[in-house]
């Protein structure tokens, strides 16, 4: 499973956070102006995914164990249930 979700264009077009899943875990990359956060973090180690939703775009937050929290802005509702969903039915496995 290779999905990768990027954040709307719109808040942010040249640096837009995205989200990527592999066979074992999930890449969180956080983009700003001049520098970049990637978290790997293994399935197993997610303990939560929360979802704010505002009038047109989301926020999800990844809560890991043992971690602080990962928090990624500007996506869309739908891209954000999505990303939710994938990484549930991952850690329920």
């Amino acid at each position: 499973m290779n999905e990768r979700f990027s954040a709307s264009g719109l808040m942010n077009p040249f640096f837009p956070d995205e989200v990527s899943f592999g066979d074992k875990g999930v890449t969180f990359k956080v983009r700003k102006l001049f520098k970049s956060n990637d978290n790997f973090v293994f399935y197993t180690d997610i303990s939560g995914v929360e979802i704010e939703s505002g009038i047109f775009f989301s926020t999800i937050r990844i809560i890991p164990r043992m971690r602080p929290e990962i928090i990624i802005n500007n996506f869309t509702k739908g891209d954000a249930k999505k990303v939710k969903q994938l990484i549930l039915d991952k850690v329920q496995a």
